[in-house]
């Protein structure tokens, strides 16, 4: 039976790789453009595109660039280096070539996708049927591109179904614990340490180890591994941590003069009463809708003169006096979770032929329905996140507990990371918000398989097997008795 299921996967494997790679290079290879962040992640690599407009089209090749410092921390810098270096091995000019990246993250998603079909226990068809709803998620066309850029959302959605895959195969018996460990730990590994936002994923994934229990584990046998995992991740995302900027604590206060001036003093509301509220001077509304860098505020004398008003509490003691305002921001945050394609930002290289910022939509099944019910905010979004919930209690209730596991691991990150993007960034909220739609797309797909009815586990045969030993033994006592005659 094993080598039967290692045959399945890998015909999954391969399946997945084949559509996957034909999404991202037929008839035309897809990426995303930079937004202006990129450079954070290329000095590294000694790469820098010199186009300033990069977001209207994808650059699938870096060349050299000048020297630059960043502090940034994320784990798509492993996926960089590593397409970087095969890159060069194939004979590739450039210091990043997106089209090697983004082959590397199709190996990786495909992988995800195997691992993951193979910790669900169902029926060969129903497996099948996992896998096609977990590729409609991965080459949806809001995330694909991403796995061909030089943004760090790739590595969140690859880390992310990675860490779902191990944590489903930790829960089988035998080989497939280890299996499941070693993927588990590569999946959080790249996934925690993606951006600052997935830092947001350290409790949760504490809490889903802590669930973790195989059919007949108890004491040592169930702990030991899932505490091996913790400690190994533990250790390797604090040792990433401390190498830079921990948390992008340099990106704080622009945070927050985004918050201010582009979600709560918008010029849409009440903006004087706003600025009060605040303690924000009236001189201040010239900063309104302008961004952090391109303002430069800090060279300005008035913004000087209250800069220490842009801070974390004073946002978080506006929240908590002004519900009505922040439930507003909340319902546009939602608005943008469902929109979930951020306009601006284009799928193709210039000599494809097509308009700046030219989009795709080749794969639009989950995001397409999410962006044509996207006015509906939080009216469509808490609902489908209920249900969502629902029927992760109703997995755990039905012995089903690898499925509710994963499903609250997905959802509580995609509602915290709601939270976290809608009130504490202000700005880019749509591509912000991509790491609320993607897990929740990927919880909603679990919780769909969680529905689907299991092969009887090899527990439940075992009552019958006891009857032969009885008789047995009658036998065996039989010549001992007297002969009557």
């Amino acid at each position: 039976m094993r080598s039967r299921e290692l045959r399945f996967g890998l015909g999954v494997f391969v399946l997945s790789l084949g559509v996957l790679l034909l999404r991202f290079l037929v008839p035309r290879p897809v990426g995303m453009a930079d937004n202006g962040d990129g450079w954070r992640l290329l000095c590294d690599l000694g790469g820098r595109h010199p186009e300033l407009k990069s977001e209207f089209y994808v650059h699938f090749s870096y060349g050299p660039g000048s020297a630059c410092k960043s502090d940034y921390i994320s784990s798509q810098a492993w996926l960089d280096w590593f397409a970087s270096k095969l890159g060069k091995v194939l004979g590739s000019p450039a210091e990043l070539n997106l089209l090697v990246l983004g082959a590397i993250t199709c190996v990786l998603v495909a992988a995800g996708v195997a691992a993951t079909v193979l910790g669900l226990e169902l029926s060969r068809r129903n497996r099948v049927i996992a896998a096609v709803l977990l590729l409609l998620v991965m080459a949806d066309s809001a995330f694909f591109g991403y796995f061909a850029s030089v943004l760090s959302e790739g590595a969140g959605f690859v880390g992310i179904l990675l860490m779902a895959g191990g944590l489903l195969l930790m829960n089988r018996t035998g080989a497939w614990r280890y299996w499941g460990a070693a993927l588990t730990v590569v999946g959080a590994l790249i996934g925690i340490n993606a951006k600052s936002q997935t830092l947001l994923l350290i409790p949760l994934f504490v809490l889903a180890l802590a669930l973790i229990r195989p059919l007949g584990a108890r004491g040592r046998a169930r702990w030991l591994l899932p505490l091996g995992v913790l400690l190994i991740v533990g250790a390797g995302t604090a040792a990433v941590q401390s190498q830079g900027d921990p948390a992008n604590a340099e990106y704080r206060e622009a945070n927050m003069y985004h918050v201010v001036f582009d979600s709560i003093v918008d010029g849409k509301h009440d903006t004087d009463a706003d600025l009060a509220a605040l303690g924000l001077p009236p001189s201040a509304k010239k900063f309104i809708g302008t961004g952090w860098w391109a303002a430069s505020p800090w060279t300005d004398a008035d913004y000087n003169g209250f800069r220490d008003k842009i801070s974390r509490r004073n946002v978080v003691q506006y929240y908590a006096s002004h519900p009505t305002r922040t439930l507003q921001i909340l319902q546009q945050g939602a608005v943008d979770t469902l929109t979930a394609r951020p306009s601006r930002l284009g799928s193709f290289a210039e000599s494809a032929g097509f308009p700046q910022m030219a989009q795709e939509y080749r794969v639009p099944v989950f995001s397409g329905l999410s962006a044509l019910a996207a006015p509906l905010g939080l009216f469509l979004l808490v609902p489908f996140w209920l249900l969502t919930g629902w029927a992760g209690v109703r997995a755990f209730r039905r012995r089903a507990r690898e499925y509710g596991v994963v499903v609250f691991f997905l959802l509580l990150f995609a509602v915290g990371q709601f939270g976290l993007s809608a009130l504490g960034e202000g700005v880019e909220g749509v591509k912000h918000q991509l790491l609320t739609l993607f897990p929740t797309f990927l919880a909603f797909v679990f919780a769909v398989l969680s529905f689907f009815p299991r092969p009887a586990r090899p527990a439940e045969k075992a009552a019958p097997e006891e009857e032969p030993a009885t008789e047995v033994f009658q036998a065996f006592k039989e010549p001992e008795q007297p002969a009557v005659r």
